[in-house]
């Protein structure tokens, strides 16, 4: 595979530089936003890269099984910035219980499963994969819960005239619910559609420009999106069947 000059890397920033001065000429007030993200993508990149190097090299499961679990604890932070909205102690336990056992349980079925590593635990096929399927879940659920909270906001009227008329407190924001899950899943299903035809995915084009075989990388591409479409749709179905009580106290009355 051919290697990336540092000075050609360079030379890719003239993109950025390109967006700075469109933002500038257009007044569109995000151009520190971009240069702040220009700067924490290259260096979390760059230490990404140094530490998966170690991992690596270490290749030892404790240290692979803790990367993993702190690439959970980072996506939890990473939603509650993302979402912007005060989260009570009980949405955030919705969270983390919903992230971590969709993510845990689709991760864990691809290895094994589909995949089947020569080793169990070889962070080579751990880290990235994880890393795809925590992500996208990430991306879900912080989706997910915002508009389940924006839509609650919207319609707590609506909420309290069902409870009025004698609907259970599940079925009275149901509709919010499955509001939230069309947004959260949405995403994974758009990118799902296009994939092969309009681009080619991330992880296909990577192992193609490595050197493998286009069936192999589409073997793998589509084992990984059914994977991540897995880590969505049950990290999403598990956050859906229990935040809900978070709206309700014991005798069933809404409480926004």
């Amino acid at each position: 595979m051919s290697d990336i000059e540092i000075t050609r890397l360079a030379i890719a920033y003239i993109f950025i530089v390109l967006l700075y001065f469109f933002m500038k000429n257009r007044k569109i007030h995000q151009e520190m936003l971009l240069l702040i993200a220009s700067f924490r993508m290259t260096i979390q990149l760059v230490l990404a890269g140094y530490l998966l190097g170690v991992i690596l090299e270490v290749n030892n499961p404790i240290v692979t099984l803790t990367t993993v679990l702190l690439m959970e604890i980072f996506a939890i932070l990473n939603i509650q910035k993302i979402v912007q909205k005060k989260m009570s102690s009980y949405i955030l336990k919705s969270v983390i219980v919903s992230l971590s056992s969709g993510t845990l349980l689709a991760l864990c079925f691809f290895l094994i499963i589909v995949v089947n590593p020569p080793s169990l635990f070889d962070p080579r096929y751990w880290i990235p994969l994880a890393g795809m399927i925590i992500g996208n879940a990430m991306t879900g659920v912080s989706i997910g819960l915002k508009t389940l909270l924006d839509n609650v906001e919207a319609k707590k009227d609506q909420i309290q005239t069902l409870l009025h008329l004698g609907a259970e407190p599940k079925e009275a924001i149901r509709d919010s619910i499955n509001k939230s899950f069309e947004a959260a899943i949405l995403p994974t299903l758009n990118s799902m559609l296009g994939m092969g035809i309009i681009f080619l995915p991330g992880m296909m084009s990577g192992q193609i420009i490595a050197g493998s075989s286009p069936i192999t990388a589409i073997r793998y591409q589509i084992g990984i999106m059914l994977g991540i479409t897995g880590s969505v749709s049950l990290s999403i179905f598990i956050f859906a069947s229990i935040v809900w009580k978070n709206f309700f106290n014991e005798k069933k009355q809404f409480i926004s």
